[in-house]
C-alpha cells in the first residue's frame, strides 16, 4: 500500500542512534556519494527500501549536484541499531551523518513515500540547512490512522504484509511513524520551496475507499508545505515515481535547485 505508512525543541536524545555503545551506526558503505556541485540533494528512501530505490535518477541528478543516497539502520550496508525509529530520531541522524560525511548544509531534501515524512520533520527541525524539498507521494503523518478509520479493508491488508514481510527494521519503523511528531508544528507551512508530486496510477487493492482517503490527505499535504504547485499528479506513475518518471523527478529537483540558486 502507497505510503505505509513555534519550531520544535531539539529531542534529547537526538544523536541516540548513531552512537550506540560508542560506535557510529553508519559506515563508509552506508551512503551513496556522486557529483559535486551545490547545493546537495540527499535522497531518503521509503519503508522496506535503501538506497538502490534511487538507482534510476542518480545518474541524471550527479551531472548538476553533490547527490547522497543512504540505508537507514538495519538496512542494506548499515547495521541495526537499538535507538527509536521515530521521525525526529531518524532525521536527526541523518543530519548527523551529513555532518560527519563533510556535506555542507544547505541541502536539498529528496523523500520517497515514508522518506518523505522523516524529510519533512528533518526540514521542521532544521530549517536553516534545508533549501526546498521534493516530496514523491509522502507518507502523511495521520496516513496510519485515517486508514484504519476509513479503509479498514487496506487496513486489514497492510497488517498482514507487516505481519508477513516486514524486517525487524520494518516493523520498527512502521510502528513508531508517528512518535515524536506532537513537536511538530504542522500547522504551520515550511518556509522553503517545496515540489508535492504525487502518482497517478493505483493497484486494483488500492482502487475504492483507499484511493479516496488518499487524495483527501494530498490535499493536507499542499497545505502542511505551502507548496505554492499544490499536489503535482503525475497521471503515468505508480506509487514509485522515481523509477516510474525519473525524468520529471530529476526535472522538479533541478527547477527547485534553480530557483533556490537565485
Amino acid at each position: 500500500m502507497a505510503g505505509c505508512a513555534s519550531e520544535p525543541t531539539r529531542p534529547e536524545s537526538s544523536d541516540a542512534g548513531l552512537d550506540s555503545s560508542k560506535g557510529r551506526v553508519f559506515t563508509e558503505r552506508s551512503y551513496l556519494r556522486a557529483g559535486s556541485r551545490l547545493p546537495a540533494v540527499v535522497l531518503q528512501a521509503g519503508l522496506q527500501d535503501d538506497k538502490s530505490a534511487w538507482k534510476s535518477v542518480i545518474p541524471g541528478l550527479s551531472q548538476q549536484h553533490l547527490v547522497i543516497a543512504f540505508d537507514r539502520p538495519g538496512r542494506a550496508d548499515t547495521p541495526s541499531t537499538d535507538a527509536s525509529r521515530d521521525p525526529c530520531t531518524i532525521a536527526s541522524e541523518e543530519r548527523r551523518l551529513l555532518q560527519d560525511a563533510g556535506v555542507p548544509p544547505p541541502y536539498i531534501l529528496v523523500g520517497h513515500s515514508l522518506g518523505g515524512l522523516y524529510q519533512y520533520v528533518f526540514a521542521k527541525m532544521y530549517p536553516e540547512d534545508v533549501a526546498g524539498l521534493v516530496l514523491l507521494d509522502p507518507t502523511h503523518p495521520r496516513h496510519w490512522e485515517t486508514v484504519q478509520a476509513e479503509a479498514p479493508g487496506a487496513a486489514l491488508l497492510i497488517k498482514g504484509v507487516r505481519a508477513i514481510a516486514f524486517s525487524s527494521a520494518d516493523r520498527r519503523e512502521f510502528d513508531q511513524q508517528t512518535d515524536c511528531l506532537q513537536r511538530i508544528n504542522t500547522r504551520q507551512p515550511l518556509r522553503q520551496p517545496v515540489r508535492l508530486l504525487v502518482s497517478g496510477k493505483f493497484k486494483m487493492e488500492e482502487r475504492g475507499s483507499y484511493e479516496r482517503m488518499l487524495q483527501g490527505l494530498r490535499q493536507d499535504w499542499v497545505s502542511m508545505t505551502g507548496a505554492r504547485r499544490g499536489a503535482e499528479l503525475i497521471a503515468d506513475s505508480g506509487h514509485y515515481i522515481q523509477k516510474d518518471r525519473p525524468d520529471t523527478v530529476i526535472s522538479a529537483v533541478q527547477q527547485l535547485s534553480a530557483e533556490v540558486r537565485k
